[in-house]
């Protein structure tokens, strides 16, 4: 399944992942947990004061009316979006404005009050505004998740509901073309963020987008390429012999399988239930894969998220086997896991759900998208992949076709529309920086070098998914503090020129 690469908010969307595994489900929820306490501490911190003491102007959350399809005003159905609006450090009436893009997780206040964004707009004087993208949190209709409902949820509709919502909220604070919008967003919002820039550049000034995966790819065999030079990487506490361990462990797994000790498989690494054979086998190595995957993508984000940890754990064991079996304990006592889902008939299930949530991510909704937009899939069938080749491209499509009727063809034709309409990775745009981490595999799909002079690119050694975008730390690699001066710097120097074009 399509990790999702969530940087918030995220997922991931985060946001992708491998045939449906619930591994990482459980991380995607527990990175969407933990930012969210980060978030607030950054938030207390900064202010000082409790929460609603008499200096504090609180948020403005609303709601707005949107079209559920922009591109067809005979139907007028609607919904309801979520907003936050965030005036603390606004200079009115001149003051720019920022604007958060949310993606595939549910949004919440602290959107507009954590961040590098929220650091940004605190030194230029921003109103800070932040919209919940269609379909996910509670921006959504109660039929929103059906298989008729669903179908108005892609990139070009969240775009057009960026652009209305510029006009409200140009509305309803008096703005005008002196007010600079300049728009921000990671993971899949990242990539919102360079299109809005690229479809809209007479709305938003300029652009951040952090670790944006801008170019859709069906078959995403980078994505386990860099997760294995991650793992050698001794930067972040990997080494060769380290991934070594990792690809002799999947062996081993991979020799117990086809010897049929399946029952020794189940009780070592807590199955939930019995394994039933293909689907269940994939399952169960892909939920042993989303472990390291994890860990790569959210490097040092939670305690199932470290490539340091993990190699310690594979290198310190009795054997390959056993360090598999130490590090499956690990991440379930992280997770707050009891046993391990192995069910491909409970994927499958999960993935049929119609019900709402108006919290954490959108599994159904993740899917999707890239059923219908962007593929993403983590596939295994590589020589360079260190997992099982049980993780092939078939598994993961045929989802597409299980869950949503959408046929194998209609998804390659779908991701080669996206790239056509987006520009891929040369979008062809100005005033848009893009910032990736090594150490994150979905900068494979991102812009890594200059496209122009004012296309910047921005390559950050040793850091993982969206590191940029959280609060600065005194803790902040080098690297990292470096990348925040030159997003900083940027910023001011489109400000200073938008000012001088008014």
């Amino acid at each position: 399944m399509a990790r999702l690469l969530v940087c918030v908010l995220l997922v991931l969307p985060l946001l992708g992942g491998s045939d449906g595994a619930w591994n990482q489900r459980q991380l995607r929820r527990k990175i969407h947990e933990l930012r969210e306490i980060q978030y607030f501490k950054s938030f207390y911190s900064r202010l000082g004061i409790p929460k609603g003491a008499p200096s504090y102007e609180p948020v403005v959350e609303g709601y707005i009316t949107q079209p559920l399809d922009h591109f067809n005003r005979r139907n007028n159905a609607t919904y309801e979006q979520r907003y936050w609006i965030n005036k603390e450090f606004w200079q009115h009436p001149g003051g720019p404005v920022f604007l958060f893009i949310g993606g595939e997780a549910a949004e919440s206040e602290y959107s507009v009050l954590a961040g590098e964004h929220v650091e940004l707009a605190e030194k230029h004087h921003a109103l800070l505004v932040s919209l919940e993208h269609r379909y996910y949190g509670a921006s959504i209709n109660k039929d929103g998740l059906t298989l008729e409902g669903i179908r108005f949820l892609s990139s070009q509709q969240a775009l057009a509901d960026l652009a209305s919502f510029h006009l409200i909220i140009s509305q309803k604070y008096n703005l005008t073309r002196n007010n600079t919008w300049i728009c921000f967003g990671g993971s899949y919002p990242g990539s919102l963020s360079a299109w809005f820039r690229l479809k809209f550049p007479h709305l938003v000034y300029a652009a951040v987008a952090s670790s944006a995966p801008v170019r859709a790819e069906l078959d995403f065999v980078d994505y386990n390429k860099v997760v294995a030079n991650s793992l050698s990487d001794p930067v972040i506490g990997g080494s060769e012999k380290c991934l070594n361990e990792v690809k002799e462990s999947f062996r081993v797994v991979e020799s117990l399988l086809k010897a049929g000790n399946i029952t020794q498989l189940e009780k070592d690494f807590f199955s939930c239930a019995s394994l039933h054979p293909p689907d269940d086998y994939t399952e169960f190595v892909s939920n042993l894969a989303d472990i390291f995957m994890g860990a790569v993508q959210y490097n040092d984000e939670s305690a199932g998220s470290d490539v340091r940890k993990i190699c310690k754990y594979m290198l310190s064991a009795s054997s390959v086997y056993e360090g598999l079996k130490l590090l499956n304990s690990m991440f379930m006592d992280s997770m707050g896991m009891k046993c391990v889902e192995n069910s491909h008939e409970k994927t499958l299930s999960d993935l049929k759900k119609t019900e709402l949530d108006p919290v954490g991510v959108g599994e159904r909704q993740w899917y999707y998208q890239t059923c219908t937009e962007f593929g993403y899939y983590q596939t295994c069938e590589h020589t360079s992949c260190p997992f099982s080749p049980r993780i092939t491209l078939q598994s993961q499509l045929d989802l597409c076709t299980e869950v949503f009727q959408i046929p194998k063809e209609s998804v390659f034709q779908a991701v080669q529309f996206t790239n056509e309409f987006y520009g891929a990775d040369h979008p062809k745009s100005s005033r848009i920086i893009f910032v990736n981490g090594d150490v994150d595999p979905w900068h494979a799909l991102s812009v890594l070098k200059n496209q122009s002079h004012s296309e910047i690119a921005i390559f950050i050694n040793g850091t993982a998914h969206c590191a940029n975008m959280y609060p600065s730390d005194a803790q902040d690699p080098p690297s990292l503090q470096k990348a925040r001066e030159e997003i900083a710097m940027q910023i001011g120097e489109w400000l200073k020129s938008a000012r001088e074009e008014s």
